[in-house]
């Protein structure tokens, strides 16, 4: 199988062409947490290096979507009550253009809110959905297009500790999963909605064996070319499976995330698509990557490898050569992609607990700690060093879980006080 054979759609994954310098996903431009650019900070502090910085008024997992001036962010109003907003942030002004609510009832998932679900935009529109499942449409000026409340129409969520899901945008469609069980016996879905209208264009369920918790997933679906063939990939209930788009079909599915039949193999690290290869990370073991192209059950006959050192809440990174792994006690593994075979770990980052996924560019890698805050910075290939551990001070109390966005040469940082932006701006 050539690796060119596979390829992420990059000039109309979103409906325009994409420039390298925005962050209009959860995971950026390529949906992979990888930027192109280049000439980043590798060192800050409260009082080096640092543009501007907007306070917050609660912690949320969301990450900063940005498009040239503007910055959307789904935000608490509180920590675990009040109300969850989308912001438009100008960029320009360094301040709050406008406030739009989403959704009441705020309330803690154990560490996550209700605001954990990052927008997703195409420049001209901006939608976001809430761990409620109210989902809206906006244009840049804050005219709200639609709306939609998911368990009202087809039941409640039924996921331990929230809905974190992210929207999947392609094209002129919305893609999200609602794989759930642990609070419900409604079927899990995989749904599609016109971006436009906020209509459903169709809804799969997606039958699963797991049990008691395993059912539930907080990842977020991943897009797949291949050979002329677009499919949603999604990971959860023991489960990976690829759905034709345009029909919600589903073509194939690997049942290889949890082969004991655990009953707590949750899944919250989401797949990307890397290398001619789809790796899709469990709750720790086993990290699996699949070649595509198959279909009915490719349990048996598409696994490449497998590793049994995978992380359980952030998710991977590549660079196509090598694929790097950031458990959330802090531990990196670095593996050939194409192999799986190790080539460094486990290494030590600073100590703490790293419910963020890590974000690869200009060489670097870049990692926040959730509970002390520290940003380690460490080199993208195959030799471990860290470059920088950064930090901005007593920042995160309780929670800084928000991966960091990249954009025309600034890192945006989200603690739980303040929205930092990092380095010079270069347009």
């Amino acid at each position: 199988m050539r690796r060119s054979a596979l390829t992420f759609v990059l000039i109309s994954i979103l409906g325009v062409s994409l420039i390298a310098d925005t962050w209009p996903h959860w995971r950026g431009p390529s949906m992979d947490g990888t930027s192109t650019e280049t000439g980043l900070p590798t060192t800050w502090s409260p009082t080096e290096n640092v543009a501007w910085k907007l306070p917050l008024p609660a912690f949320s997992g969301s990450t900063p979507i940005i498009w040239n001036d503007t910055i959307f962010l789904n935000v608490a109003t509180e920590r675990a009550t009040g109300e969850i907003e989308l912001w438009a942030v100008d960029r320009n002004k360094q301040a709050v253009t406008w406030k739009r609510p989403l959704a009441g009832e705020n309330r803690l998932g154990r560490k996550q809110n209700m605001s954990s679900p990052s927008p997703v935009t195409d420049g001209k529109h901006v939608w976001a959905i809430t761990g409620t499942g109210v989902m809206k449409a906006f244009d840049f000026a804050g005219k709200e297009l639609w709306a939609r409340n998911l368990p009202g129409d087809y039941g409640a969520f039924g996921i331990q500790f929230g809905y974190a899901s992210s929207p999947l945008l392609h094209g002129d469609a919305l893609y999200l999963q609602v794989l759930h069980g642990f609070h419900t016996d409604d079927p899990s879905y995989v749904l599609k909605i016109d971006k436009m209208t906020g209509k459903t264009a169709w809804r799969t369920e997606r039958p699963t064996e797991a049990l008691h918790e395993s059912p539930d997933s907080y990842s977020t679906p991943a897009l797949l070319e291949y050979d002329g063939r677009t499919e949603i990939v999604t990971t959860g209930g023991d489960l990976v499976t690829g759905h034709d788009p345009e029909t919600g079909k589903e073509l194939w599915r690997a049942d290889v995330l949890n082969p004991d039949r655990s009953r707590s193999y949750r899944i919250i690290s989401s797949p990307i698509i890397a290398g001619g290869l789809i790796i899709a990370p469990t709750r720790v073991n086993p990290l699996v990557a699949l070649r595509p192209g198959g279909s009915g059950d490719v349990s048996k006959t598409h696994v490449a490898w497998t590793f049994h050192r995978g992380p359980d809440v952030p998710s991977p990174v590549s660079d196509g050569e090598y694929l790097y792994l950031v458990s959330e006690q802090g531990v990196v593994y670095c593996l050939e992609l194409k192999t799986g075979k190790l080539v460094y770990g486990p290494s030590r980052i600073p100590s703490d607990f790293y419910s963020s996924s890590p974000v690869l560019a200009d060489g670097k890698i870049y990692v926040t700690g959730e509970s002390t805050g520290v940003t380690t910075v460490f080199r993208a290939g195959p030799k471990f060093e860290i470059l920088a551990s950064n930090t901005f001070d007593d920042d995160c109390a309780p929670y800084c879980l928000a991966s960091i966005a990249v954009s025309q040469g600034q890192l945006f940082v989200k603690t739980d006080q303040n929205l930092w932006v990092v380095g010079e701006r270069r347009k």
